[in-house]
């Protein structure tokens, strides 16, 4: 098994989680984990895997020497975000600053949810961790003719040379149209290995205000192009 445990700490709106090591038994597993979304660091890479049972299965046991054998010839070193994470975890501060992030989530995934839930034509999760959320367009819902009104006949130009072009995937044709449309931008789940078409979006921006405008933004423009 193997599992990722990036957002372990990150989990709100009455749910939990336990880490993988509570509950794997005598099953031979792989945890990853890392910093570069809990911790206060932006730009931070240092991450890492956690071996439960190694000695139980032969070819368990080679697969993950094979990974360590193949780290050992980078040469990109996390020494120093290594040294700090001590630190940073058994700072006063630290819990309070995590806390204060997750209750934020929380209210924000709220306002997205609630921008977008009754959307005739998505599939809209309310996310309960981490610090972004997915929405789905229902199959069927999108086309090579929908567009949405740009303004700027320069921008209007650029996206739709990049849409008309062959074997653009639908959800990226939305994305394109909406942040040539409005400004915003949204990332396509075709990006994401998936054959579900849709668009991913962050929970990050501060400015309860600004969020919800955003949203609406969202939520006008995903109508008006399925309408199109």
């Amino acid at each position: 098994m193997i599992c990722d445990e990036v957002y372990q700490a990150i989990i709100y709106n009455g749910q939990k989680t336990l880490p993988l090591a509570e509950v794997i038994g005598d099953v031979p597993a792989i945890c990853m984990r890392g910093i570069s979304k809990e911790m206060p660091w932006p730009g931070s890479r240092c991450g890492w895997i956690e071996v439960y049972n190694g000695d139980r299965d032969p070819m368990f046991a080679k697969y993950v020497t094979s990974i360590l054998n193949a780290k050992m010839v980078e040469v990109c070193s996390t020494t120093l975000p290594q040294r700090a994470i001590p630190a940073i975890l058994s700072h006063p501060q630290y819990v309070p600053y995590l806390q204060e992030r997750i209750s934020r989530y929380e209210k924000l995934s709220n306002i997205a949810y609630e921008a977008l839930k009754d959307i005739d034509g998505v599939l809209v999760n309310r996310t309960n961790g981490a610090f972004y959320m997915s929405v789905v367009f229902k199959e069927g819902r999108l086309n090579s003719r929908q567009t949405l009104s740009i303004g700027s006949k320069e921008v209007r130009t650029q996206v739709e040379s990049l849409v008309n072009g062959p074997n653009v995937a639908y959800d990226k044709r939305f994305v394109y149209y909406l942040l040539g449309a409005t400004g915003v931008c949204v990332v396509p789940l075709s990006s994401f290995a998936t054959e579900l078409q849709g668009f991913r979006i962050t929970l990050l921006e501060r400015n309860e205000e600004r969020f919800t405008e955003i949203f609406k933004i969202i939520a006008d423009g995903i109508t008006q192009y399925l309408n199109s």
